[in-house]
């Protein structure tokens, strides 16, 4: 016993220091603000990159994610632009996850087109009619967006450059819903699976007149979907091909195909070839 006593004093000692010696791992920070276009208070996500807090650092660009609860996209989308950064294809950058309070109300305009059939894929007629009663929230979100979330992050946070906004699937329908009627908030999309076949695809129908509005900078749009049926994935491919009929010497356009993936498995991925394409890489 008097043998064993010095090593299990050693071994309860490094025990102690290596506990003692352990600390959190910090990804980034949340915030919280209250919007009066919600009448909610409501929580972001937030991933400051490397040299963020260094006196002489500069101001930074802005990714802003839709469906940003720690539990959703917010973390693969900091991973995305955490790598990218160290191996010096993109700008260091401030990501903001947007966290869900009711993403099938908030990431939807009202429906007036809900009874139209769809021969082709009855699980969206299905599903688009269970989302009707709840659905109708986008113009609120959007002005939240525009009038309380950005205004907060420029004042709160060094932000300087081009604004990108990501969005899939319901997220990907408001993102293509802001790039349509409301453009100039943002620099760049990324719009992954998007719901166009919301309401009857209003969306797309309207797409025409909308992109009459002039855009104030040149933009960046990528739009992708993985296999996921022929009508997300011809929505995605009408969105793209009147992108560049109507907006081709105003913008960067660009349809990714990834069959690959799934509507589950394809947004890390997504987002990872988005960036490289917006970074010219």
């Amino acid at each position: 016993m008097k043998k064993l006593l010095p090593i299990l004093l050693l071994v309860a000692g490094t025990i102690t220091a290596s506990a003692q010696s352990t600390k959190p791992f910090v990804l980034g920070v949340v915030d919280s603000l209250y919007s009066t276009s919600l009448a909610q208070q409501r929580t972001i996500n937030i991933y400051l990159p490397d040299g963020y807090h260094d006196d002489t650092a500069k101001n930074f660009p802005v990714i802003y994610q839709l469906d940003g609860s720690a539990n959703e996209d917010f973390i693969h989308t900091v991973g995305n632009v955490q790598f990218l950064t160290m191996i010096g294809y993109m700008q260091p950058s401030i990501v903001v996850g947007i966290a869900n309070v009711n993403r099938k109300h908030d990431f939807t305009f009202p429906a007036i087109n809900t009874n139209k059939k769809r021969q082709a894929d009855t699980f969206l007629t299905y599903l688009e009619k269970q989302l009707a009663p709840i659905a109708g929230g986008s113009p609120q979100f959007i002005s939240f967006i525009e009038k309380e979330l950005q205004p907060y992050i420029n004042s709160h946070y060094k932000t300087g450059g081009t604004t990108t906004l990501i969005g899939q699937s319901l997220g990907g329908l408001l993102a293509a819903e802001i790039l349509l009627k409301k453009p100039n908030l943002f620099d760049n999309y990324i719009i992954v699976s998007p719901s166009l076949w919301w309401d009857g695809e209003s969306l797309l129908s309207a797409a025409p007149t909308l992109l009459k509005t002039p855009y104030t900078n040149k933009k960046q749009v990528y739009i992708t979907t993985g296999t996921e049926g022929p009508i997300m994935e011809g929505d995605a491919a009408k969105l793209a091909a009147l992108l560049k009929q109507y907006k081709s010497k105003e913008a960067r356009i660009k349809l990714s195909k990834m069959p690959q993936e799934t509507h589950l498995t394809i947004l890390h991925r997504a987002v990872y070839n988005a960036l490289l394409w917006m970074n010219g890489q």
